[in-house]
This record gives structure tokens, C-alpha cells and sequence, in this order.
């Protein structure tokens, strides 16, 4: 007698699957290439499949968003607003350089989630028990933001630099500084700059006088 065929198993479809999926594609290839068909073909599954679980584009996104930003959430709130600041900043840099195109996706568009609304709220949280309010507080959180995903292009933009000019010869007379620099400038170390420049943030936001802004 013939055995018979082993059953196929195939995965079961649910939402946190198309999210993880198409977190791949972005990190792959781009936000462009990002569609509920190159979703569902990254899946092996039909494109209709798809919408028992994210009914819309609009949807795929919100659950992106959530997924990129949802270590945010386990950041711990302690005590010294300083402290605070610090770990949901370096969570937030960590989210962005783990998935780069995401992120952009994330802030890029303008995506209808409790995640982003999340984020401001434990962040203008933090503003107020530092002191701030209104409009200051709002620009607090933006620069910090800002300084999160834009540390992470310095520090690629200056790795790839510093691989093109290490080997070449500098003119001490014209570039004196330069030259006394040298060997901290090709010590690359973006993890100490990162923190270096988020000691600086945090000590110029206590500097600044309270008030609503």
C-alpha cells in the first residue's frame, strides 16, 4: 500500500504576520516598494487574503508603526526626568537604526496610530515634569527627536569619510587644526559621540527658563 502524502501545513495568516512582512519589504527595498501585493506576494499568499486582517493600506501602516516603535513602551519611568529622557531618546535611536526605512515611513506620513500619540504624550510628559509647557515643550520633543534619526546619518555619512581621507596627507600649514586633531578625528566612536551630544541636549534644556512658551 501506497502511504499516503504528508498534509502540508502552512502557516496561519494573522495581522502580526502581514505587519512583520512588510516591515522586512521596507527594510529591503525601500518605502516605494511597499504595496499590499508585494506584501501578500512576500507572504506566498493572494492579495485579497490580506484584508480579513489590515483592511487598507492606511492600516498596514498604523500596524508599522506600532511594530517600529513599540520598544518605546517597555522604557522605564523613573524618577529624574533627566534619566528618563535619556533611555526613551536612546530607545527611540535604537528603533530608528534597527529599521531605518520604517522609521521614515513612520515619520514621514501622517499615519493614524495610538503609537505615535503615545510617544508624544510620555514625551510632553517629561517636558512637564522638567518644567515645560506649550509651544517650548513641543519644540523639546521635536529637536530630540531630530537628534535621535539624525545621529544615526552622522554617523554613517562620517564612517564612510573617514574610509576615503585616512590615508590622505593633510597640509599642516594650511589645515593646522586639522592635523592636531588627527588621530581624534579617525577615532571614529559613534556611540560616545551620541552620548556626548545627548549630555549637551539635556544639560541646554535644564538651562533653559521655565515657563509655557
Amino acid at each position: 500500500m501506497r502511504e499516503a502524502p504528508e498534509p502540508v501545513v502552512r502557516a496561519v495568516l494573522t495581522r502580526g504576520r502581514i505587519v512583520h512582512a512588510a516591515v522586512a519589504l521596507l527594510e529591503r527595498h525601500g518605502p516605494e516598494a511597499l504595496s499590499m501585493r508585494a506584501v501578500a506576494a512576500e507572504l506566498g499568499v493572494a492579495v485579497m487574503s490580506l484584508y480579513n486582517h489590515v483592511p487598507n493600506k492606511a492600516a498596514l501602516m498604523e500596524g508599522v508603526a506600532e511594530y517600529v516603535v513599540a520598544g518605546l513602551d517597555e522604557v522605564p519611568f523613573v524618577d529624574d526626568w533627566r534619566d528618563e529622557t535619556r533611555a526613551l531618546v536612546r530607545a527611540f535611536r535604537a528603533a530608528a537604526h534597527e529599521y531605518p526605512h520604517a522609521m521614515r515611513v513612520v515619520l514621514s506620513h501622517s499615519i493614524e496610530s495610538t503609537a505615535a500619540s503615545r510617544l508624544a504624550e510620555r514625551s510632553l510628559a517629561l517636558a512637564a515634569r522638567a518644567g515645560f509647557r506649550g509651544a517650548v515643550a513641543v519644540r523639546i520633543v521635536h529637536a530630540l527627536m531630530a537628534y535621535a534619526v539624525g545621529s544615526q546619518l552622522q554617523a554613517l555619512w562620517l564612517g564612510q569619510l573617514l574610509d576615503r581621507v585616512a590615508d590622505i596627507e593633510v597640509d599642516p600649514a594650511r589645515f593646522p587644526h586639522v592635523v592636531a586633531s588627527a588621530t581624534a578625528l579617525l577615532a571614529h566612536d559613534p556611540e560616545a559621540d551620541f552620548e556626548f551630544g545627548l549630555d549637551l541636549f539635556i544639560s541646554a534644556i535644564d538651562a533653559l527658563p521655565r515657563g509655557t512658551g
